[in-house]
């Protein structure tokens, strides 16, 4: 059977990348000066103030409508934009230019009537696909510079340079470009007594009924399927085959790639892993409509991929979530 491929509520971006722009400072220039080009000003964080975990939260924030029918982000002009750390986002279909500035150090961004600061993870899902995608460059970027100030190689300091995708270090001249880390994350099924089953797994450091699917990183040396048979039978002793790709979404949170997978269970493993995964529960559908109905199982929210490998094995939306 042919699985439908997921579309996650942070891979709809919209807007062209417009890469190779990049590096071009006279486009840079005037984009920057055309009065159509819009900014998107992300909250800064400081990493003494709020420690790293806290940081991320602080650069994923940033204004957004609450008078209009679905929210908004809220874009300033070029000439309104605080100073700041600049990135090029892309350029949509009618040339208008997007930039995102990481607010420098000190500067407080101000919520008003009809506007209110707003994390990635908290509007991600109800966003539109073009707002959605420019927040997620933007988050991600910011992410990776707030923690590539300084060379992995000497430790001197470093500075932004291709509108934002590159930091170059200041003493020996090499370049450090963005990256991301690929995670796998994956529905377990399998038939029993005739009938179809979802796992689903509780970490201990989670409320107690929230649940969700099993994820983890990619290993050197390791393919995608290699990572979801193994982290499968680390995390819950389960043996898998037949790991089928359904989609990808970025998770910037510092940097993830989460790429979605389904897999079936055909056995035990050995389990190595007894910190990530406290238990799991198998599910048929009318047990996991009930459970989400009832409260007795908190499901991933909207914005995670995680939530749609659920609801594409269930064959529908189910309610509630973190």
């Amino acid at each position: 059977m042919t699985e439908p491929h997921l579309t996650p509520a942070l891979s709809r971006g919209v807007v062209d990348m417009a890469g190779h722009r990049r590096t071009d400072e006279a486009w840079l220039e005037a984009a920057w000066a055309d009065p159509r080009t819009r900014v998107l000003v992300l909250e800064r964080g400081e990493p003494g103030e709020y420690g790293w975990r806290g940081l991320m939260v602080k650069q994923s924030r940033a204004l957004v409508s609450t008078d209009t029918e679905r929210p908004e982000l809220v874009f300033a002009a070029p000439a309104e934009a605080p100073e700041g750390e600049r990135y090029l986002l892309g350029v949509d279909e009618t040339g208008r230019a997007y930039f995102a500035v990481r607010a420098a150090s000190g500067v407080e961004l101000t919520e008003s009537a009809g506007t209110k600061l707003t994390s990635l993870r908290d509007i991600g899902a109800l966003l539109d696909a073009r707002d959605s995608g420019l927040l997620t460059h933007a988050v991600a970027l910011a992410n990776w510079h707030a923690t590539h100030m300084f060379c992995s190689r000497c430790g001197s300091p470093t500075r932004s340079g291709a509108a934002g995708h590159v930091r170059t270090c200041e003493k020996e001249g090499n370049d450090t470009f963005p990256r991301m880390d690929p995670a796998v994350i994956m529905l377990v099924h399998r038939v029993a007594d005739g009938t179809e089953q979802c796992l689903l797994a509780h970490n201990p450091r989670w409320p107690e009924k929230r649940y969700s699917v099993l994820a983890g990183f990619v290993e050197p040396g390791e393919s995608l399927e290699q990572a979801v048979i193994r982290e499968v039978a680390e995390e819950v002793g389960v043996a898998v085959a037949d790991p089928r790709y359904l989609g990808s979404q970025p998770w910037p949170f510092p940097r993830s790639l989460m790429l979605g997978y389904s897999a079936l269970a055909v056995g035990t493993a050995e389990r190595t892993d007894h910190q990530e995964i406290e238990h799991v529960r198998w599910f048929t559908r009318e047990e996991l409509l009930a459970a989400a109905r009832s409260g007795e199982v908190l499901l991933p929210g909207p914005v995670s991929i995680a939530r749609k490998l659920i609801e594409n094995w269930y064959g529908a939306g189910l309610p509630g979530g973190w």
